[in-house]
């Protein structure tokens, strides 16, 4: 494992964790125990992308962590437009290994953030798929006791998901093939509530009209897990922001201000302001991405 540092207001490194290309930020002040938090991208997304949101993370006095999900940054070998076309093309075939691998990755990650920085326990978060992984992840790690997802589901499956572009076309789902499976059966949260018994706090930010991650996944978790695992569902809170899709959901700065209150332990929730810096997800032009594959784009980039 080799480490490399750069410079910047709160001094961002890189390292590599058996073949994961990994970036943090150290916190801007620690009080008390030392804490982690992981943080996630989204489909297509790169721990570079990540590094804005990261900033904010230290600045609540976190050790500020992410990394390449599988076949995603230097771990990749395809253009964005590639990947969207191929895990859009063929669904749970192709999106539930990068779901899955990545969630065993940021298990690899935990224990090496864990003991770098001597920490007892780890919080996680992400945006659309980062926000998935980071719930399966609190499901086989019980280190993870705070997890905040933006327009996330624990449902793998999605139900009714359809096109970003052309809402009115339910997007096909495909076929896993054995491997696909694999990750399925081991790893799905709502098919795998009993991994959720130890009550990590777990708060969903969805927008109420989402027809691509539709909500209601978050709210079938809490219930099933009502059920099951009272206590546990205590801890899951679902806010559903009304009047707001997939995109401009993740182009809500409130929703990660809401993030970091929940991951800090602070239940308020506060304003976005315009002294507020806003994290930017960069992607590519749009003009080539397939309709149901246009990445989220959060807080105010075009």
């Amino acid at each position: 494992m080799t480490t490399t540092s750069s410079g910047g207001v709160l001094g961002q490194a890189h390292t590599d964790v058996d073949g994961i290309p990994v970036v943090w930020i150290p916190p801007d002040n620690q009080d008390g125990d030392a804490r982690v938090a992981l943080w996630l991208p989204w489909l297509s997304g790169t721990k570079e992308a990540a590094i804005p949101f990261l900033r904010e993370l230290a600045g609540r006095g976190f050790t500020a962590v992410s990394f390449d999900p599988w076949q995603h940054g230097e771990r990749g070998t395809e253009t964005a437009e590639q990947l969207f076309g191929r895990v859009f093309g063929d669904f749970r075939r192709h999106m539930w290994p990068i779901l899955g691998q990545t969630t065993l990755d940021a298990l690899r990650v935990a224990d090496w953030a864990a003991a770098e920085f001597g920490a007892r326990d780890v919080a996680a978060g992400g945006v659309s798929m980062g926000g998935d992984i980071a719930v399966a992840l609190a499901g086989i790690d019980q280190r993870i006791n705070r997890v905040a997802a933006i327009v996330a589901t624990p449902d793998w499956t999605r139900p009714g998901m359809r096109d970003l572009r052309d809402p009115s076309r339910v997007l096909p789902q495909g076929e896993p093939d054995a491997y696909a499976q694999w990750f399925y059966n081991h790893l799905d949260p709502l098919s795998h509530l009993s991994h959720y018994a130890h009550a990590p706090a777990i708060a969903f930010e969805c927008g109420a009209d989402d027809t691509h991650v539709p909500p209601d996944g978050a709210l079938r978790f809490r219930d099933a897990l009502a059920k099951d695992y009272p206590n546990a569902a205590g801890g899951v809170r679902v806010t559903l922001h009304p009047g707001t899709g997939h995109m401009d959901s993740a182009q809500k700065h409130e929703l990660f201000q809401n993030c970091l209150a929940w991951l800090a332990g602070d239940h308020t929730r506060p304003r976005c302001t315009s002294a507020s810096p806003r994290p930017r997800i960069s992607s590519p032009s749009t003009a080539s991405i397939p309709r149901e594959a246009e990445p989220p784009r959060p807080f105010g980039q075009r």
